[in-house]
């Protein structure tokens, strides 16, 4: 716990804050009526079918993020597998995250509806790996030991744009076969040579490691900007790596995004590595703190963050990469789970803690009273529930005539004021 501060502050924090109107931003909507047909569609192609002989068992991956609709997929892939004669069962394939325990992270997958009654298979989760290959520089590769005794594995997960690297291959499938299914041994490892090199060392080791064990397919989920499940597809071993670049072009086209381009203080509602696993993601709020080219839009001076999700147990990797919090925030840190999650990363700052202010109402005037070049009552503040929730936002009053000029925004409720609470907190969005 951080001690109660008396701060001087010149001319104290009573920053009048302008009102602010709730916007809907427009993008593409088209999405599966049925996730859980599709991917049993997919599994029904011929290719498919041949990846399995029955009596296998199969172990099925699953990461930490909160992906749309997860729980259907991994519900009709285990159906699938049992149509075809196998004996599937579900493993966390995330890294570290869940703070790097076996039961942290069984209690993490099951958070997202994936459990043994729901999707019909067993949990088995366990941090132990084995090594079953290296890089030419003699790094070595591991996967999870469970998974390794298996007769085939089958990994699910979203592509989309990654929150810290740039490149043809950055989410999904093909970095949990590397980083998800290596655990904390195998994803410390990788991560030892740097993010910026990822581009390169993925399709590497991925390609290594599946000619070492019984890769079957991967299940490569698109999401559109409402974060609702738009495409799925069977990614086979001898191609995944040609076509997850394919995806993710794809997937980029079909990311939501803040439709400004200058922005003075974003206010972001809640975190979560369920949300991204930079806890908030780079993509929309343009800030990544490594220099990479690719983030930056929008320009943001000050980022501030409310709240921890309830899903993410504490962790709140990525915090870092904003300037102001609130207490609430700060003493729901579980720091044991957040510097296991980091350390592994190799990125030590994204775990620094920024400057945490006692309400909702002191976090924002803080942000305001500190930008620079911005005349007071011309402040353009963005408030977002979360990165992955951006089709209705709220924006300050001076941004309004942009909004009315843009034919993808539209204003849903005239300005009010920010509606804090006696306690200076702020209610849910919505």
């Amino acid at each position: 716990m951080i001690p109660n501060l008396e701060i001087p502050i010149a001319g104290g924090l009573d920053v009048p804050l302008p009102k602010m109107a709730l916007v809907r931003q427009r993008f593409d909507d088209s999405k599966l009526s049925d996730v859980g047909q599709a991917v049993r569609a997919q599994m029904q192609r011929s290719d498919v079918q041949e990846q399995v002989r029955p009596g296998m068992k199969v172990a099925i991956g699953a990461g930490s993020r909160g992906i749309a609709n997860i729980a259907e997929a991994v519900k009709a892939t285990v159906q699938g597998l049992k149509q075809m004669g196998a004996e599937p069962f579900i493993f966390p394939a995330m890294g570290s995250h869940g703070g790097a325990t076996a039961e942290g992270q069984q209690a993490l997958i099951e958070s997202f509806g994936i459990c043994e009654d729901y999707v019909g298979a067993p949990i088995r989760a366990s941090m132990e790996t084995v090594q079953v290959s290296e890089l030419d520089d003699g790094t070595p590769l591991h996967i999870d030991r469970l998974a390794s005794e298996a007769d085939g594995i089958v990994l699910i997960n979203r592509i989309k744009p990654h929150t810290t690297f740039r490149g043809r291959i950055e989410s999904r499938v093909v970095k949990m076969v590397v980083i998800g299914m290596g655990k904390i041994q195998g994803a410390t490892l990788m991560h030892w040579q740097g993010m910026d090199r990822f581009p390169e060392v993925l399709p590497d080791a991925a390609t290594r490691i599946m000619a070492k064990v019984p890769f079957l397919f991967g299940i490569g989920m698109i999401e559109n900007a409402y974060d609702q499940a738009a495409y799925v597809e069977a990614l086979l071993p001898e191609t995944l790596i040609e076509r997850e670049m394919e995806l993710l072009e794809i997937a980029k086209k079909r990311m939501g995004r803040l439709l400004f381009s200058n922005i003075d203080v974003l206010v972001i509602d809640q975190m979560g590595k369920e949300i991204s696993g930079a806890g908030f993601d780079p993509n929309i709020s343009g800030r990544n703190n490594r220099g990479v080219e690719g983030f930056g839009d929008p320009k943001v001076q000050k980022i501030v963050v409310l709240s921890l999700s309830e899903k993410t147990k504490g962790n709140a990797t990525g915090l870092g990469v904003a300037d102001v919090i609130t207490r609430r925030l700060y003493d729901a840190i579980d720091y044991s789970s957040t510097y296991a999650n980091i350390i592994t990363s190799c990125y030590l700052d994204g775990a620094l803690v920024p400057i945490p202010m006692a309400s909702d109402r002191e976090a924002i005037q803080l942000a305001v009273k500190t930008l620079v070049r911005v005349i007071r009552g011309e402040e353009r503040i963005v408030r977002i529930q979360d990165t992955l929730s951006i089709e209705t936002i709220s924006v300050s009053e001076p941004m309004l005539p942009e909004v009315e000029n843009h034919p993808d925004l539209s204003i849903l409720e005239n300005p009010e004021p920010f509606g804090f609470q006696q306690n200076g907190f702020l209610p849910p969005m919505f």
